[in-house]
């Protein structure tokens, strides 16, 4: 089969188009024949390599294949598989989604409905999961309430903006100015331009930060945020910074909320069934859109990955295999 592999981290020229051995499932386990998959922030990451320990975890000079999110049909399952079978239409995480064919634990696919698309399904794992995750358990956003999401144009912030919208709270979107009428049509009933204004410094307050773009500390926003208010930092792994500086922050304001009564939290979002099938229904209903800006062949993943490593991107990057979408 065919394959984006790499042996060595470091930029998206290390990234090669490549035949290899075609993996079979473990007990577990499922195959899917990849229809689409998407580009998220933690593949440029990987792809970097992050810190030497991390690098040596991974093992230096093996072969890695990159992508996460995945949309495609179950092509064959483990013998301990129960609630998928080959011919069905999945979506969900999995280890090398960047391929003709990927490996993903049952746990973490969900059935893709007919309604939606392979290239949207496979633009929403990651992000509608780390949105959904942020705002609903870990924000703990209500009906009524203000939150702002700061990166509201990118991958996570436009399902975030929309779930907010579909939760009933009130929307500011921290985007560029480009971006504004874009972000308000999802759903947010006010926009600021990061270039002119900092939200921080503003005299609204908020009971939630989505914090996707990893900019403000955790100081910096309890000026905003209301006496009980929350900072969710879902952009950790957002921006040009490396793992090392971002845990070290990380560390130390999760410290610092220790003695507060505004709240700073941060978390990995979880490949949960529920919550897939969840976001699978709102995307067949119409009330959650995947904004995708750009569509890439296999062989194109390198420019998908340089252009998400801009952190400019509006919505997803999808990578697309399917000779026919939408069936």
């Amino acid at each position: 089969m065919k394959a984006i592999v790499y042996r060595k981290n470091g930029p998206p020229e290390v990234l090669s188009l490549e035949e290899i051995e075609r993996p079979a499932p473990g007990a577990q386990e499922v195959l899917i024949k990849v229809h689409a998959a998407a580009v998220n922030p933690l593949d440029c990451h990987l792809l970097k390599g992050g810190p030497l320990l991390m690098r040596l975890l991974m093992g230096r000079g093996k072969l890695k294949r990159p992508g996460v999110d995945v949309a495609g049909m179950v092509e064959a399952v483990g013998a301990g598989v129960t609630e998928f079978k080959p011919g069905d239409a999945v979506f969900g995480t999995c280890r090398g989604a960047f391929a003709e064919y990927a490996i993903a634990p049952e746990a973490s696919l969900a059935l893709k409905p007919q309604a939606v698309s392979f290239e949207e399904a496979a633009a929403a794992p990651i992000a509608a999961l780390t949105a959904l995750q942020g705002l609903r358990d870990k924000g703990k956003l209500q009906a009524g309430q203000h939150v702002l999401i700061n990166g509201a144009s990118g991958g996570v912030g436009t399902f975030a903006v929309q779930l907010a919208h579909i939760f009933g709270a009130r929307v500011t979107g921290v985007c560029s100015a480009r971006n504004a009428a874009f972000v308000r049509a999802l759903g947010a009933e006010r926009t600021i331009d990061y270039a002119n204004e900092d939200f921080a410094q503003g005299a609204t307050t908020y009971d939630v930060i989505f914090d996707l773009a990893g900019n403000h500390s955790f100081s910096a926003c309890k000026r905003v945020l209301t006496p009980r208010g929350m900072h969710v930092g879902g952009g950790i792994l957002d921006g040009p910074k490396s793992m090392t500086v971002m845990f070290g922050g990380l560390l130390l304001t999760l410290l610092q909320s220790q003695f507060s009564r505004q709240k700073f939290t941060t978390f990995v979002a979880k490949a949960k069934r529920e919550d897939l099938t969840l976001i699978g229904e709102l995307l067949a209903s119409g009330q959650l859109k995947a904004m995708i800006e750009k569509r890439y062949r296999l062989e194109e993943v390198a420019d998908a990955m340089r252009y998400q490593a801009t952190w400019h991107v509006r919505g997803k990057l999808v990578i697309s295999l399917a000779a026919q979408e939408g069936t």
